[in-house]
């Protein structure tokens, strides 16, 4: 009777998709929330801005526009006053460290000031998107979940993958998409079967919610995607994704040189985003479409009604927009610039293309859609986030050939020309692989010096056999000496395996015998600035269990020896320690704020 009682209560695989069923749930009514106060806000300050200062009319009134933007980076101040850290700039990459380098744990506050501070960037014409701020609204309420549920660190970031799917698959009306930005960027492309079901579920719930109040409208719409003559243009896409991979890497240097700039400036914090705001502004004076999210203009890109000179002016005016308003301290993404910029580049190459080959080639408009995929592919490196993005906002198939060529085209050249996407860099910085896990990090973290075994006992290159023979039957601090010279320097090392062979021979034969003449002396060495994961390496290479410390390459005296059993003691150390910390913050986090 037990066991049919057992048999009828939900199993955990159930239990996981009934709790992403519900992050989809809140993911969708969030995402109508968030889109909303967007809207608002960009209705009010805005469009109302531009109507009460008159800016349309042209003439002077047309200098005051920069005021808007400014308006609404004063309005961020208090916020970034009573929130420090946690309003200004772009931050998806901290939240990416959050979720896979610090067990996930998002306070609930992180909703409303994400939805409030982006809505204030972008509604007042910012160069900022909303996409990377839904998915880490997402997340926060997928981290809230799995508090709630006090549930382990990898069922942490599956929760708040699962709402970051939601976030974005409702933003776009487009499950797949959503699916596959959680699985490539959110969790780094390490996931299981079970984990993706949740992704799925979460998505789809989370599309069937914002399809029910928005209908089945995306937030631009894409036309539908024709190729003329695919002997030509699929060569000529794969020339377009080289340039699109140049580009991004060029997105992303300016990106981080302007933020680095901003972060060197000897201003109030809370000044910066104000003097960054009137720097887009002022661009916008001439260049009105690079404020807010673009959208607007990236539609008549895509119908083939863009300028081909003002269509290649924005690739680069965006860039450097995009680069004030998040570098200077403004809030939001970098997910809505990269489609825009993405566009214009299309539609500039599509302009050059059909100029020359009128009768044989698409419209600007179909580069322009193939753009958007490429750009993003290879601006995030996520590939397959950029394909079904495209496929779900067209519902062409034939636009997928091109879309795959390009996107992955353009992320081949965008890692070879930088290994990082824009979300990666400051991780790189640090000497962290994001990709490499929570795990690794950790090791990267600690250092050998850390870790050795000070009290050491070594051998003169001088002494014979006989008296290494009477050090090892006293020593118990391992099986291995480094051998130094006569200035204390090592020169070598010797094992009990080094004497095993003349271990039976005449005494006077392991008198004449120095040790000198036996150790090696092309030896593996570690300094005290190494990290354990590259001791560790060391130690799977080479199937040992020891490791000499030296002061420097350069000046070897040994200051210890490295155990494998000290790197994985000093390691677990790290992990409880950490684990510790998470338990504290996320009690912390459980109490009212």
């Amino acid at each position: 009777m037990k066991l049919s009682i057992r048999k009828l209560l939900p199993g955990e695989n159930t239990r996981l998709l009934a709790i992403a069923t519900f992050i989809g749930l809140m993911a969708g009514l969030l995402n109508i929330i968030f889109r909303t106060v967007v809207h608002l806000f960009d209705s009010v300050f805005l469009q109302g801005g531009r109507d009460f200062l008159q800016v349309d009319n042209g003439d002077w009134h047309m200098f005051l526009l920069p005021l808007i933007p400014m308006f609404g980076m004063v309005l961020l101040i208090p916020l970034s006053l009573l929130f420090p850290g946690e309003i200004n700039g772009y931050g998806f990459t901290k939240f990416l460290r959050k979720v896979n380098l610090e067990g996930g744990y998002i306070r609930a506050r992180t909703i409303f000031l994400k939805i409030i501070s982006t809505a204030i960037t972008i509604g007042t014409g910012n160069s900022a998107g909303v996409e990377g701020p839904i998915a880490q609204i997402g997340g926060a309420m997928g981290s809230q979940v799995g508090q709630f549920f006090r549930v382990s660190g990898n069922r942490m970031k599956v929760y708040i993958a699962a709402g970051c799917a939601g976030g974005i698959a409702g933003m776009f009306n487009a499950p797949i998409a959503g699916i596959f930005f959680a699985a490539e960027i959110v969790l780094l492309g390490t996931y299981e079967i079970k984990s993706f079901s949740a992704l799925v579920t979460a998505s789809a719930i989370s599309t069937v919610v914002t399809r029910a109040y928005f209908g089945e409208m995306s937030v631009f719409v894409i036309p539908q995607y024709n190729m003329v003559n695919p002997y030509l243009e699929i060569p000529l896409y794969c020339v377009l994704a080289v340039i699109v991979g140049c580009v991004a890497v060029l997105h992303i240097k300016i990106f981080y040189y302007v933020r680095d700039k901003y972060q060197a400036l000897s201003m109030p914090a809370q000044l910066k985003p104000i003097t960054g705001a009137f720097i887009v502004g002022s661009i916008g004076i001439m260049f009105p479409q690079v404020m807010g999210d673009g959208y607007d203009f990236i539609e008549e890109v895509l119908y083939g009604d863009g300028m081909m000179k003002i269509m290649f002016a924005l690739i680069f005016l965006k860039i450097l927009a995009t680069a004030i308003t998040l570098g200077s301290g403004g809030a939001g993404g970098v997910f809505a610039p990269a489609l825009f910029i993405g566009t214009m580049v299309g539609g500039t190459f599509g302009s050059i293309v059909h100029r020359v080959f009128p009768t044989m080639t698409a419209d600007s408009g179909a580069y322009a859609s193939v753009g958007i995929g490429a750009f993003l592919a290879a601006s995030t490196h996520a590939p397959m986030t950029a394909i079904f993005l495209l496929f779900e906002m067209t519902g062409n198939y034939r636009i997928i050939v091109p879309v795959m060529l390009a996107s992955i085209i353009g992320t081949i050249v965008a890692t070879k020309l930088s290994e990082d996407s824009i979300d990666t860099v400051d991780f790189s910085r640090e000497g962290i692989n994001i990709h490499e896990g929570r795990e690794v990090a950790i090791m990267k973290s600690l250092k050998v010096g850390s870790a050795i075994t000070e009290d050491v006992d070594f051998i003169s290159e001088r002494a014979n056999i006989n008296q290494l023979l009477i050090i090892f039957s006293q020593t118990k601090s391992g099986f291995y000496f480094p051998v130094v010279d006569d200035s204390g320097k090592m020169i070598g090392i010797v094992s009990m395996t080094d004497v095993k062979n003349i271990i039976h021979r005449d005494t006077s034969e392991r008198k004449a015998k120095t040790v000198g003449s036996i150790c090696h002396r092309d030896v593996i060495m570690l300094t005290p600035d190494d990290t354990l994961y590259t001791a560790m390496q060391l130690f799977d290479i080479k199937g040992i269990e020891e490791i000499p410390v030296v002061e420097s390459l350069e000046n070897k005296w040994v200051v210890g020896m490295l155990k494998r059993r000290s790197v994985i003691s000093a390691y677990n150390r790290q992990v409880l320690k950490k684990g510790i910390s998470e338990k504290v913050g996320s009690i912390r986090v459980a109490s009212p704020d």
